[in-house]
């Protein structure tokens, strides 16, 4: 039923409804005639299902029974008055046009009770009815509670990440500041060493073009050289036919010997000084190259610094992708939240009702506890009373074995002192036939006696 009201059930719809939820089982007859037993325990059963009745209905508070003198007198009487109350309690917050008396209850009238049962029954229904069509909001609530729990534990997740990452960017800031100033720094290094390197490069060219000049003047001071060799030679040999002109030959060679001297000594100054030149230029050109070596790791570390610097703007990319994703989530949440938000007041409500199906299974187990443990007790004295019981079997069947055993010995003893009984009797009747010739027939008789 979509909406409460008080339809006239049968007797039987009420039999019918009463089996169908399990709160009791009852025959038209009874409703025929109901009595106050009856409607008590029916009455009972009904307010126990809708878990309005208390667990322990004869309990009651110390300020009333202080009022009575003997409580104990008045159980039944608490018993039913606390009945009374919660019928009312129940009708009047149904709006039952009619007024349930104790009259009701001592002295039940079938129509009115019909009209109360089906009251009762008929909100039953109608609870069950609403309970059912709010079940899937539960479920779905449930859903979203779990996927509200999975998303903030992802969102937790997610922020611990990008708190991560804030900080690892934070603590490598300093680092990426140093690489670039050292980045900087060799960049400005490389240019001034790049600059000197070409400079050096021009003047290297320079040298060796003075060089080449150099090697030039010597070879033609050498050549001037062997030439006056042989001009002397020749002026040797023409000492002797002109002296005169030799002499003046002589001081003309050695005028040309003496500059010839003085130019090679300037070639010699000229190439000790272009050697000490070409020295410092290899000094320089392996100074240069220990500053290449030295650029090649400034540039190694360069390009490190270029890819940590790469990695820090991935990371950058990553993190505006984090932000955005974050975003999306933040507004996934809205969304959720807003459902939740709407749900809210549902919940409350089927959380008081799932407090009451609780508060009823829970007193539905405390008594099959009870049961159970009443059962284990009984089963527990049970087992005492055979175990006792096998106990006894077991000391009279030790009884019964050494009686067996004691009695076996009597009969062996009793044996063996029948054979020297017999053994004597033989022995003395032996001894006695040849005078006592009429005993031969009594022993004949006792042998055929003894071997019966």
């Amino acid at each position: 039923m979509s909406k409460f009201q008080y339809p006239t059930l049968s007797r039987s719809d009420v039999v019918a409804v009463l089996s169908e939820y399990e709160i009791a089982k009852i025959s038209d007859a009874d409703l025929r005639r109901p009595n106050f037993n009856f409607l008590t325990s029916l009455y009972s059963a009904v307010l126990l299902y809708i878990d309005i009745l208390p667990e322990e209905p004869d309990q009651f508070d110390f300020e009333t029974l202080e009022r009575i003198d003997n409580p104990d007198h008045h159980r039944d009487s608490f018993r039913v008055l606390n009945l009374l109350d919660k019928i009312r309690e129940l009708l009047a917050s149904i709006d039952c046009p009619l007024n349930f008396t104790l009259c009701d209850l001592l002295k039940p009238d079938p129509g009115r009770t019909d009209f109360f049962l089906g009251a009762m029954l008929n909100y039953i229904v109608h609870r069950n009815a609403k309970l059912d069509l709010l079940r899937p909001i539960v479920d779905e609530l449930t859903l979203l509670e779990e996927r509200k729990q999975e998303l903030e534990s992802r969102m937790s997740q997610l922020n611990e990440e990008i708190f991560l990452f804030n900080q690892l960017r934070e603590s490598e800031m300093p680092l990426v500041q140093e690489i670039d100033a050292k980045v900087k720094e060799l960049q400005q290094t490389i240019q001034s060493l790049n600059n000197h390197q070409v400079s050096l490069k021009a003047n290297r060219i320079k040298t060796k073009e003075k060089v080449k000049e150099m090697e030039a003047k010597v070879e033609n001071a050498d050549f001037a050289l062997e030439q006056c060799k042989l001009e002397n030679k020749s002026l040797l040999a023409e000492i002797v036919q002109s002296p005169d002109k030799l002499q003046r030959g002589l001081e003309e060679k050695k005028s040309l010997k003496v500059e010839a001297k003085n130019a090679e000594r300037a070639a010699m100054h000229s190439f000790h000084a272009k050697e000490a030149v070409s020295e410092i230029y290899a000094k320089a050109g392996m100074k240069l190259s220990k500053q290449l070596s030295r650029m090649k790791v400034l540039q190694d570390q360069v390009n490190s610094a270029k890819s940590i610097e790469k990695d820090v703007k991935l990371l950058k990319v990553k993190l505006s992708d984090q932000g955005v994703l974050d975003k999306s989530l933040d507004a996934k949440l809205v969304d959720l939240q807003a459902k939740v938000d709407q749900l809210d007041k549902v919940k409350w409500q089927l959380e008081q009702e799932r407090g009451q199906t609780f508060e009823q299974a829970t007193k539905e187990l405390k008594n099959v506890k009870m049961e159970v443990e009443a059962n284990r007790s009984a089963l527990q004295t049970r087992q005492k009373q055979v175990e006792a019981v096998v106990m006894e079997a077991d000391s009279i069947g030790v009884s019964i074995n050494s009686v067996k055993e004691a009695g076996a010995a009597k009969m062996h003893e009793m044996g063996l002192v029948s054979e020297a009984i017999m053994k004597q009797f033989y022995e003395y009747s032996d001894s006695i036939r040849d005078s006592l010739p009429g005993i031969e027939i009594e022993v004949d008789m006792v042998n055929i006696q003894a071997g019966n």
